[in-house]
């Protein structure tokens, strides 16, 4: 069958960010823009034509875009925050000498990822990253950074947007734990090549130094503000009828926290243009993603899963899981893996790797992600096989 001129509009827009890596914003807008002028003129939106049928579709996108630009802002402003505190710098005298530094560095940031958003998890995880290793860090332990957060949270319903949205269609959270199965022998795979890797680029620097005061006040506003993210996070998922979606409360909580606290410690507002930039440019991916004519997808069978974490790299993962939500069937505890850590292969293919990527702009290279990055597609696909080896293809 021809393939839709959507997917091929898309594919270029990919293809683009990839090859102009220093202008991936415009190229990024400028690829939405396109796509909604065709759809415009000679298609529809998932069945409504014209302006009408466009507002329908950007209402029903508009909570998670909402909550993903409040949380890439918020959580910019949150690392400022942590890396003013002055903790980072004497945090490198509990870390271990030599590569395990590094190696411990990346299981904080997965266990972080499995109670927070794995978009606080990997800023924290980098921002503690540039003091240990004076900012001298390598592409592809920075993309262990990003798979670190996005393995820790994919077996947790708070961890991640799509595990959250498997527990509100009635996904038993117990039963998506067996995701770390596979999340921890991939985290195990790319962990140490990307610790060494480090290690040979900039080691960890275990001497902080002198006369070094903590600024209290910013450790406790930085808690209170992972406290107000996972509240609301847990809040917005008890609600009733779907509730829970019509609001951006984890964005709104962020946010809430950090303006209600600002006269306690004032964030660095410096902070927000290169993350307003990143976050607009991940939600033109999301949203030239959301209007691709996919109605369906394969039959549920361990390898097409296993094919939809490799999607998951340029293919936003939040319509993928409401397809595969719609269509049933699935492994779920297989699939939370798959789409949850097959993003990490790609820098802008998880929301993560953005947030990380506007603290680090050497990292916005497609191929520099790919070829230093190597060890978490290695990871993604050991995993997986692990994943089956214990558990086997569990659909329900």
């Amino acid at each position: 069958m021809p393939i839709p001129v959507e997917f091929i509009l898309f594919g270029l827009t990919l293809l683009c960010v990839a090859i102009f890596h220093r202008h991936t914003l415009w190229v990024a807008v400028a690829g939405l823009a396109v796509i909604v002028a065709y759809k415009l003129v000679f298609s529809d939106f998932h069945g409504a034509e014209g302006f009408l049928g466009l507002w329908w579709h950007l209402q029903e996108e508009a909570v998670i875009v909402a909550n993903l630009f409040l949380l890439l802002v918020g959580f910019a402003l949150l690392s400022r925050h942590f890396e003013e505190s002055r903790l980072p710098q004497v945090m490198p005298r509990f870390l271990p000498d030599g590569w395990m530094g590094g190696f411990v560095l990346l299981a904080l940031v997965f266990v972080m990822s499995a109670f927070l958003d794995n978009i606080a998890a990997a800023i924290i995880g980098a921002t503690m990253a540039s003091v240990v290793f004076r900012r001298r860090l390598h592409i592809g332990y920075l993309a262990a950074i990003v798979a670190s957060a996005n393995a820790g949270g994919s077996g947790s319903v708070l961890g991640d947007t799509t595990t959250t949205m498997m527990w509100l269609a009635g996904k038993s959270p117990l039963g998506l734990l067996p995701a770390y199965i596979a999340a921890v022998a991939a985290f195990f795979v790319f962990a140490i090549p990307a610790a060494k890797q480090q290690h040979r680029h900039s080691p960890i620097v275990k001497d902080a130094p002198e006369g070094i005061s903590i600024d209290h006040s910013r450790i406790v506003i930085v808690v209170l503000i992972l406290v107000a993210a996972v509240a609301a996070n847990i809040y917005a998922n008890t609600l009733p009828d779907d509730r829970g979606a019509r609001f951006p409360y984890i964005g709104a909580a962020v946010i809430g926290v950090l303006l209600l606290l600002t006269p306690w410690r004032r964030p660095d507002w410096r902070a927000v243009p290169p993350a307003i930039g990143g976050a607009v440019f991940l939600l033109s991916l999301v949203l030239a993603a959301s209007l691709m004519p996919v109605d369906s997808l394969p039959a549920p069978t361990a390898m097409t899963t296993l094919g939809l974490g490799y999607l998951s790299a340029v293919f936003d993962n939040i319509p993928l899981t409401k397809l595969a939500l719609d269509q049933g069937g699935y492994d779920w505890a297989a699939l939370a893996y798959a789409v949850g850590f097959g993003g990490s292969m790609i820098w802008f293919g998880s929301s993560a790797g953005v947030a990380v990527s506007n603290l680090f702009p050497e990292a916005k290279s497609v191929v520099a992600w790919v070829r230093e990055g190597w060890h978490v597609a290695v990871g993604y696909a050991v995993g997986f096989i692990a994943l089956q080896a214990f558990m086997g293809w569990r659909p329900s």
